[in-house]
């Protein structure tokens, strides 16, 4: 069975952007950075894995990719379609329609849907890129969390999870140190 991770990154407060959106307050860099590339570097969308020089190198641990609308809206504001076309890309939303073969708009049942993918045989692990709402709706779907805490507290804006009241236990299994301060914690699901 397929593994479904929820890699994001957030500031040491708990929020993964604004309350507008932004997440230019997560700052790629230095080392960390470096072991982004190195470790994950199918989590870099296409423009920035060409201007880094990541073009054809191999997906490490995912091959696709999930994602609600406001986690794809800034890419598709910018004429930025297919961001992943290295992945399987689904984007969860109930009002976008097909803009780019592709990237598939799943409309139904996120959990629903997830579950189907995990049950398909072979690949590599699934993707949750994002947002709130959808890592909200998929907890329960939700195997491993691997989070980049970066070195800042911004107060207010986007949580990691918009959910109901509803403890889920996850057990440290790996943290890395970075000289620029930040941290990639993963947290594999405990029941």
């Amino acid at each position: 069975m397929r593994k479904l991770s929820y890699f994001v990154g957030s500031s040491i407060d708990g929020f993964i952007a604004s309350p507008d959106g932004q997440h230019d307050f997560l700052a790629f860099e230095g080392d960390f950075a470096a072991a982004v590339m190195a470790d994950y570097p199918e989590t870099l969308p296409a423009p920035a894995r060409e201007s880094l020089g990541l073009t054809g190198v191999a997906n490490k641990r995912f091959d696709t990719i999930v994602m609600g609308r406001g986690t794809y809206d800034p890419g598709l504001a910018v004429g930025l379609t297919s961001p992943y076309p290295h992945l399987e890309q689904y984007v969860f939303s109930r009002t976008l329609t097909q803009v780019d073969p592709e990237v598939e708009i799943v409309t139904g049942d996120p959990a629903g849907f997830v579950r189907g993918l995990k049950r398909q045989e072979g690949g590599m692990e699934i993707w949750l890129s994002g947002g709130a709402g959808l890592a909200g709706e998929l907890l329960e779907e939700i195997d491993e969390l691997i989070v980049k805490v970066y070195p800042v507290v911004v107060g207010t804006g986007i949580p990691l999870f918009r959910s109901p009241f509803a403890p889920h236990g996850f057990a440290v299994t790996d943290v890395h140190t970075f000289a620029t301060g930040a941290l990639i914690t993963t947290y594999t699901r405990t029941v």
